[in-house]
């Protein structure tokens, strides 16, 4: 039987943690996005590094993973980036989108966070840098054109290096870091076997 435990402050202090990294790897991404490619608007990342953390954090903690993507996007992606708050609030859902659809897939297809097969490998793709990318890059890109901050001439220009970028990011950086360090994670009085415990 599993050892479920109710919720401390220790879950707080993590959600107040990730949604730090979160928000400073969300900044960072725009910033070297917008080195890479000075001709995209500044709210676009076409290398957002904080997706592959964002979902890891998700398949460890759950859906405080989950929240602290949102947050992070808000605050990161939003806020620091000059989004006016009211789209930065819609905007955001994407990083929400992006995190809780291999969350759920994992959690559904009871796949193993750690990655120790190819078919947990497969389900890390499909849901966790093709499927949920398609989404939340053509929710951020459309968010950006409803808001009035790019042209909807532009949703497209948006749309493709968004989904392209994650995808290439998620791939390189999550199975590796999930593969390495899952076991110790889940060692950890945080980590989350289902959604909130």
């Amino acid at each position: 039987m599993k050892n479920v435990r109710p919720p401390t402050y220790s879950f707080l202090l993590l959600v107040i943690g990730l949604i730090l990294i979160n928000t400073l790897l969300a900044g960072f991404s725009l910033w070297l996005s917008h080195l890479i490619s000075p001709s995209l608007s500044t709210h676009v990342a076409v290398l957002y590094i904080a997706a592959a953390f964002m979902l890891i954090f998700a398949l460890w903690f759950g859906m405080y993973g989950a929240i602290a993507a949102y947050v992070g996007c808000f605050f990161g992606s939003g806020l620091l980036s000059g989004m006016p708050i009211s789209v930065a609030i819609y905007f955001s859902l994407a990083a929400l989108w992006m995190v809780l659809i291999p969350l759920a897939a994992f959690r559904m297809f009871d796949v193993k966070v750690g990655i120790e097969s190819r078919r947990d490998l497969f389900h890390l793709v499909l849901f966790g840098a093709i499927l949920n990318n398609i989404i939340a890059a053509a929710w951020a890109s459309l968010s950006l054109a409803i808001g009035g901050v790019i042209g909807w001439s532009s949703v497209m220009s948006a749309f493709l290096p968004w989904l392209i970028g994650n995808a290439i990011i998620i791939i390189i950086i999550a199975p590796l870091v999930l593969k390495r360090y899952t076991s110790r994670v889940e060692k950890s009085k945080v980590f989350v076997r289902n959604y909130w415990f």
